[in-house]
């Protein structure tokens, strides 16, 4: 079975990464490498004895994602963790954030359409539940206040 991991060269996706190879599992990685770099894949490889298959692109280029799909037409299933994540980052830069995790996402989507790829996981941030009360984070954990205070800009604000 051919895994696409997206995101895969990120903390949580070369960790993802290294577990399935080490179950058995063929990975294939895409990755930006703007939170990362490509020294991960040596890291993995240390691990596993395995060094998995990689291009770097962005999945929010609907050209690349689409040319990408009709090359690898053998994935079985896919994993998607390249998505951005800082809640401040995200209120100074919604459109940048917009671009990356929507487009990517729809991109992705379209992919495993004209693939017909039936299997994927999507990785939702769980800065939502704010600070946990215990880990791991479960989604019965209750939702507390995010960690960053949001201002309205005063020229946004109703009078």
């Amino acid at each position: 079975m051919k895994i696409l991991v997206t995101g895969g060269t990120g903390f949580i996706g070369s960790h993802t990464v290294v577990e399935l190879q080490q179950k058995g599992y063929e990975v294939i990685v895409v990755d930006n490498l703007s939170n990362s770099t490509i020294e991960v894949l040596d890291n993995i490889q240390k691990i596993t004895g395995i060094r998995p298959e990689f291009e770097q692109f962005d999945l929010a280029d609907e050209k690349l994602t689409l040319a990408f799909f009709r090359k690898h037409t053998e994935i079985d299933a896919i994993i998607h963790f390249a998505a951005f994540k800082a809640v401040g980052e995200s209120v100074e830069k919604p459109l940048m954030y917009y671009r990356n995790n929507l487009f990517s996402l729809l991109n992705i989507l379209n992919g495993m359409k004209e693939n017909k790829i039936n299997n994927f996981v999507f990785s939702s941030s769980c800065t939502v539940y704010g600070q946990p009360d215990e880990l791991p984070v479960k989604e019965t954990s209750p939702i507390k206040k995010p960690f960053v205070r949001m201002e309205i800009p005063s020229k946004f604000r109703k009078i």
